[in-house]
């Protein structure tokens, strides 16, 4: 399946952050680089969440909700955010403490410290020797100090102080602004965001994020991080490339082929009804094999495939042309043969014995998944019908397993939509086949083939659905005019 994946959408160059980074760097990013979301990291870039605008927003109103909030200090962060530098670096790295400004008189001041009780805040204050001297006293965990000259030493005994003070070059509101912005992206982060799988349609994925308020989402392969989605992402349908081989009908392609570019065709099929936007390269021959033709191109380039690959091509002319029996080998696909097997430095008789020993014992698999493994569909007029081959040691095993393949045909049709369903039953080393058909508008009943039981046909000498076989069904139905 070709479809177009999240996969192929992703985005993997992508601003991140670290999960210690402020919250400033995150708003920073999201307003400069016009981005939808932030994935955060932890150690060993583990993914650890994302950030939006809608965890900015949280962040904000929250901080306004209550009485007096906590945040989340991490000291590294301060350089970050604050102009200015370190007068002292404290014992704890990171705590959470509410903030307190030294703007009010002294004894009011004390009476807040006072209520906040085992809470001990950040103060911000400019050098207000009295306030400062009670914050050293109850250890609080940091002091931001304002409006200070570069340099000038703070005239109080600091030896018994065990938090951080810092000297903010910016004044005492822009200082409480910045501060909060300090806080950690892990604090604000949605830590188990919605995800995608990177094999998700491209369809799918699309309508869950149009259909919800998120504005981005992670890609995983698996457990492993793999790009970020945002609804940019979807608004041009992906077209995969594709060059088809063996085969130059949509119906007989991979699926979402329909959507695809098609660059060109190499094939030895009849022509179909392909369209396709653009002028592409098509080079189809009637010959045994497709093989074949990519061998043709080699020579035509004057190149000499490698032995793994000339084995490879053999295998498939070997398969194609039932060892160069089928009526559709050629006099080319001899000389061909012929070459590869020097190449490869392989016997076809040897490979064909390889390849047609594994052929399909009935009994061992689904009859919906034997019908599939090489099947093919047509399009004739308003007729549209498949034709399924499948390659057997024997046609002991057919009698008893009838009614469980016509059972598949008729389910199979009605699941697929098609008119007409046929199973090509072939036994290879006896160069025989049998057919059998779904009814359909009295079709079957012009079948060239003798009848062995109802909708069961014998087809001696016929190894070649598309040689031997497609041919008739044509016929008939130009006959029936349907």
């Amino acid at each position: 399946d070709i479809s177009p994946r999240v996969m192929d959408v992703a985005k993997r160059d992508i601003i991140w952050l670290d999960e210690k980074e402020p919250v400033l760097r995150a708003i920073e990013e999201l307003d400069e680089k016009t981005i939808s979301v932030i994935p955060i990291f932890g150690e060993n870039h583990q993914f650890r969440g994302m950030v939006s605008i809608h965890e900015i927003t949280r962040f904000l109103i929250n901080e306004n909700r209550q009485e007096r909030p906590e945040y989340h200090f991490y000291m590294g962060n301060f350089p970050r955010v604050l102009p200015g530098y370190f007068y002292q670096r404290g014992e704890n790295l990171q705590f959470k403490a509410p903030i307190m400004t030294g703007a009010m008189p002294l004894d009011i001041s004390l009476q807040r410290m006072e209520k906040l009780g085992s809470r001990k805040p950040v103060l911000v204050s400019g050098l207000r020797e009295d306030l400062i001297k009670a914050a050293l006293d109850q250890d609080f965990p940091a002091i931001v100090l304002t409006g200070l000259e570069q340099d000038r030493p703070i005239p109080l005994n600091l030896e018994n102080y065990h938090g951080t003070i810092y000297i903010s070059a910016t004044d005492t509101a822009e200082t409480l602004r910045l501060l909060r912005l300090s806080t950690p992206v892990m604090d604000i982060m949605d830590e188990n965001p919605a995800r995608f799988q990177s094999d998700i349609t491209f369809d799918e994925a699309k309508a869950t994020l149009l259909q919800s308020s998120i504005r981005g989402m992670p890609v995983f392969r698996g457990e492993h991080f793999d790009g970020v989605v945002t609804r940019r992402c979807f608004i041009e349908r992906p077209r995969p490339k594709l060059i088809l081989v063996d085969h130059n009908e949509l119906s007989q392609s991979v699926s979402g082929a329909d959507a695809a570019q098609i660059l060109e065709i190499q094939d030895h099929h009849r022509l179909g009804t392909i369209s396709t936007r653009e002028p592409i390269f098509c080079y189809s021959r009637p010959i045994g094999s497709t093989c074949s033709i990519i061998y043709g191109h080699y020579k035509q380039h004057g190149i000499v495939p490698n032995p793994k690959i000339a084995a490879l091509l053999l295998a498939g002319l070997t398969s194609d042309t039932v060892q160069l029996k089928s009526p559709t080998a050629t006099d080319e696909d001899h000389q061909i043969a012929q070459e590869l097997q020097e190449i490869a430095n392989l016997s076809m008789e040897e490979m064909g014995k390889r390849i047609f020993s594994h052929s399909k014992n009935l009994k061992e698999k689904d009859p919906h998944k034997m019908l599939f493994e090489d099947y093919k569909e047509y399009t004739q007029g308003k007729v549209h019908f498949g034709i399924g081959q499948i390659e057997i040691n024997d046609f002991q095993d057919l009698p008893e397993l009838k009614k469980s393949f016509l059972h598949c045909l008729e389910e199979e049709k009605e699941k697929r939509k098609i008119n007409w369903l046929l199973i090509l039953f072939t036994h290879v080393i006896d160069g025989n086949s049998r057919l059998l058909v779904s009814p359909f508008s009295q079709a079957e009943e012009k079948l060239p083939y003798k009848l062995l039981e109802d909708q069961f046909y014998d087809l001696p000498g016929i190894l070649s659905r598309k040689k031997q076989l497609l041919p008739e069904i044509l016929r008939i139905l130009e006959e029936l005019e349907i």
